[in-house]
């Protein structure tokens, strides 16, 4: 048994190491302050677009101050019939919500077994050919929240019969980042363009430059330019590490190749994957529902030690899309589904979580704010009228949030949002993997938590009105109404 003093010097030292740790990572990921010094918010449309063989892909610009504020940058991909988005990894985690079709992804856990591979078939006399081995692919379809970690290899296919459209949040503010807080996405195959515009700092800002872009571009064309990690590497290098012929070497770094990091499959791709029946989806969503209780207890009994799940097995997909497995429900105002690391536990990882949400006709989402998270809202269907109000008291954002559109909304800005006549559905990402949420009216907001005393005080008011103004709104957070609502301020 080791001495005490040993044991305090010990105990001593791995608290200085923890805590320089979080000191270090606190002070790189909130480096400058400044950029979420914001006098106005706006709904915003991707500034970039990328046209490919099999595809499109449009992003916000990483450097305008919104998004520089909450850390993130954004993609819209939309995949054709039979496209593949060809295999890349980033530089931070990502959350990626699938919001129109299905396909097929595919993630490279390093170190992990291949445990799909295809049946055995006989050559000649008696011999065997090599069988095709990969690792694990999941099916994914509208309302999927999948959770990659920073660096992970994946790559995803088109095998619908409609686009498959995904909006993506990569988390470049997340400490697992330690370059720059740009977004770097590394193709491992093809001739791609960027993902994102290479941007200039100019004396008002960051501003995306579109010339500097459109040279660049034009210049790869001209000059073939290939853009994947093995462009970079030498053929003779790459034949030795493959034990490969220097034709093939050469066909790796797609030298001549400009179909985009989008391309047509030709034909149909050929993929070892199980066919799942309904009833194996039912029993594999209630083992999932027996798992997250016996997690729960875990947690409450003390006994939760961070290997929950397996890693090479570890569960990355959640469906917030599926109205009967709302969270919030109102049978007149909408409702909400929500992941985070309780029924996705790689998000405690990643610490990221989402919210999709639906609101009927002229309902209101209560207000409220993000207590220990920035959210980044994407409109997937409809229009809403939003007002974002900052600790001064000023609306830093007044208007609609409409269709395709992104606004950022930073940490503990009260937010609050009303439907158009045809309603509003929308996706959240949120920069906490246990994103809390204080209402500030309705049933478990702020003003029931109050004595009423207190709230007559505060806002100069009777007790009786004190009264109608915590207990009227009986709702927990989604509120159906028989009036317009929300309407921008005019001024003469």
């Amino acid at each position: 048994m080791a001495p005490k003093p040993l044991l305090l010097s010990l105990s001593v030292c791995l608290l200085i190491f923890f805590h320089g740790c979080s000191a270090r990572s606190r002070t790189a990921q909130y480096a400058d302050k400044n950029e979420c010094q914001l006098n106005s918010l706006e709904a915003r449309e991707p500034d970039h677009r990328v046209e490919c063989e099999g595809g499109m892909i449009e992003s916000w610009n990483p450097n305008h101050e919104q998004f520089q504020c909450v850390g993130v940058a954004l993609l819209r991909l939309t995949i054709q019939p039979n496209g593949l988005h060809l295999p890349s990894y980033t530089n931070g985690p990502q959350l990626i919500h699938v919001i129109r079709g299905r396909g097929v992804l595919g993630t490279m856990f390093p170190g992990c077994a291949e445990t799909f591979e295809e049946a055995q078939l006989s050559v000649g006399s008696g011999r065997s050919s090599q069988r095709d081995r990969h690792q694990k692919t999941r099916h994914i379809k509208e309302g999927d929240i999948i959770a990659l970690p920073a660096g992970m290899a994946y790559w995803s296919y088109n095998d619908g019969d409609q686009p498959l459209v995904t909006v993506n949040l990569l988390d470049i503010s997340n400490n697992d980042n330690q370059l720059d807080l740009l977004p770097r996405r590394f193709y491992l195959a093809g001739n791609p363009h960027e993902d994102f515009p290479q941007s200039t700092r100019t004396p008002q800002g960051r501003r995306f430059s579109e010339e500097s872009q459109q040279r660049r571009e034009e210049e790869k064309e001209q000059q073939g330019l290939p853009n994947n990690v093995f462009s970079g590497m030498s053929v003779n290098l790459i034949q030795e590490a493959f034990n490969v012929d220097s034709e093939t070497a050469r066909k790796i770094q797609n030298q001549n190749d400009f179909r985009g990091s989008i391309i047509r499959v030709e034909g149909k791709l050929d993929l070892v994957k199980p066919q799942r029946s309904r009833q194996e989806q039912e029993q594999e969503m209630r083992r999932q529902g027996l798992q997250q209780t016996e997690r729960e207890h875990a947690r409450r009994e003390g006994r939760d030690n961070g290997l929950e799940e397996n890693l090479c097995t570890m569960r990355l997909r959640e469906n917030i899309g599926d109205p009967a497995r709302a969270d919030v429900f109102s049978p007149q105002a909408g409702r909400l589904n929500t992941v985070n690391s309780y029924n996705l536990p790689i998000l405690s990882y990643l610490q990221l979580s989402a919210e999709r949400g639906f609101l009927y006709n002229n309902a209101i989402y209560s207000p409220h704010y993000n207590m220990n998270a920035h959210t980044i809202i994407y409109a997937i269907r409809g229009r809403a009228r939003c007002q974002v109000v900052d600790n001064n008291g000023r609306s830093v954002f007044e208007g609609e949030l409409r269709q395709g559109q992104a606004l950022t909304v930073p940490q503990n800005f009260a937010l609050v949002k009303q439907a158009e006549n045809e309603g509003f559905e929308w996706v959240s990402f949120k920069t906490n993997d246990r994103a809390k949420v204080n209402q500030l009216a309705g049933r478990v907001s702020y003003m029931w938590a109050m004595p009423e005393d207190v709230i007559a005080n505060s806002y100069q008011i009777s007790r009786e009105q004190a009264r109608r103004l915590k207990y009227n709104r009986q709702e927990a957070s989604l509120f159906a109404t028989s009036h317009q609502g929300i309407r921008p301020v005019v001024t003469a």
